[in-house]
This record gives C-alpha cells, sequence and structure tokens, in this order.
C-alpha cells in the first residue's frame, strides 16, 4: 500500500516502536478500566473528588475496554484511536472542573495517535510531516 500512496516502506524498527507506543495508553486504559470493575478500597473516595458515583463506573469501564479494543484490531484503528481522544476529553474535561492534572490523559491521547501515525501510511499522507 506505501506504493499506492507514493511513499517510502515503513522500517521494521518504526513499525515495531509504534506497537510499543500503542501498548503503552492500551495498556493504561486497560488497567482503568479493570479498576472500574475491581473497585479497590479507596476507590469511591477518590470518585467522590471528581464528582461521579461508583454506579457509573461498570459503564465506563465497559467503554474503555470496547475503545481499546476497537484501537487494537488494525482495520479499525483509526475510528479507535478518534473514540479513546473523545473518552480523553471526557476525562480531561472532569479533571479540569475539579482543578486536578489533566497532563496524563493529554498524553496518552497524543501517544495513540503517535503510534498510530508510526505505522499507517494512509495517515501519514492525510497528515504528512515533512521537513
Amino acid at each position: 500500500m506505501s506504493e499506492y500512496l507514493n511513499e517510502p516502506p515503513i522500517s521494521k524498527t518504526t513499525i515495531w516502536v509504534s506497537y510499543v507506543l500503542s501498548a503503552v495508553p492500551s495498556l493504561m486504559l486497560l488497567a482503568s478500566a479493570t479498576m472500574k470493575f475491581i473497585k479497590p478500597p479507596g476507590f469511591a473516595e477518590g470518585l467522590d473528588h471528581l464528582g461521579w458515583t461508583e454506579s457509573q463506573m461498570f459503564g465506563l469501564g465497559i467503554v474503555e475496554v470496547a475503545v481499546v479494543v476497537i484501537y487494537l484490531i488494525p482495520r479499525t484503528a483509526v475510528f479507535g484511536a478518534i473514540l479513546i481522544a473523545a473518552y480523553m476529553g471526557g476525562a480531561i474535561a472532569t479533571h479540569v472542573r475539579v482543578s486536578d492534572p489533566f497532563w496524563t490523559q493529554i498524553l496518552i491521547g497524543v501517544v495513540v495517535w503517535l503510534g498510530l501515525y508510526l505505522r499507517d501510511t494512509r495517515l501519514r499522507a492525510l497528515i504528512p510531516f515533512r521537513g
């Protein structure tokens, strides 16, 4: 497909870097979803600070798992990245509302797109960073 877009082939190193960059935020989101399912001690107090209730977490955990799965499937990865960006937007809004730091959520969104950008020639053609 690279030849069709008149792009040079992507190196194996770049592909592996893209997989690692995609795995890190995916694992972070899956860990977050797991916490929403198992509700460890002190979980409810943290939610109260953010304005959420424990009963709302199961649905958010399902959404988190779903967007990660969609992102990890190569054919739906772009749609998954869009959904993760939307989810992170909600997380950022929640943290801004209570004056908490939100850099982690921004970083997750950036790394999701960077991992995808490095391995997807269609995305590279759409957003051509050239010197």
